[in-house]
């Protein structure tokens, strides 16, 4: 038995509907339209994600940095400055300073020390709160000095009113919207973000 072609299978051009109804089209673009949302969504979350992540790592190299700035006997001004240290406060939450303390009090003071730099945090992102891990003090603090003294460099961390001698351990927290990163540093200078 031999097959035989139609000319209706021969044709290049169907004889069918052509096209895409309504529905369909409108189907694919809901979808369209609920994919896209869906990513821009998740890109701004990562974005402010992200850019508490490197707040928080630069604060971390900033007090690093202060740190290496004691440890070298670094000059500031013509002057070899008893300590190199890190403030922040609440009350101006989105910036830390970088400071070369020459008042040896632990803590800036604009009227004696220097401004070496103004650390600022990304768009967004500030200062939460400062802490003092220490039983015997209440732990929120509104100003927090985090100095290191030439030559080995010995750390300590102040608040205005505590004990000349410091706290062993204190804490950032920067935040985000409803995101937090926590810089802790502890009285031998170990600084690490969590």
């Amino acid at each position: 038995m031999k097959n035989y072609i139609s000319s209706h299978q021969l044709s290049i051009f169907p004889t069918g509907p052509l096209g895409f109804t309504l529905i369909e089209l409108q189907v694919v673009t809901s979808i369209i339209i609920f994919l896209s949302v869906i990513v821009l969504f998740n890109y701004r979350a990562g974005e402010s994600q992200l850019a508490l992540q490197r707040s928080a790592h630069k604060l971390a190299q900033d007090i690093r940095r202060a740190q290496e700035m004691a440890m070298s006997v670094k000059e500031y001004d013509g002057e070899i400055p008893s300590r190199y240290g890190i403030e922040c406060t609440t009350t101006n939450p989105n910036y830390c300073i970088l400071f070369a303390d020459k008042g040896n009090n632990g803590l800036y003071e604009e009227d004696q020390d220097k401004e070496v730099e103004k650390i600022t945090f990304e768009k967004g992102v500030s200062v939460q709160q400062l802490l003092i891990v220490d039983p015997s003090s209440p732990p929120s603090r509104t100003r927090i000095g985090i100095t290191f003294k030439p030559p080995d460099p010995t750390t300590t961390i102040r608040s205005p009113g505590d004990p000349d001698d410091g706290f062993s351990v204190t804490q950032i927290v920067l935040t985000n919207g409803n995101k937090i990163k926590t810089i802790t540093v502890n009285k031998v200078g170990l600084i690490y973000v969590e």
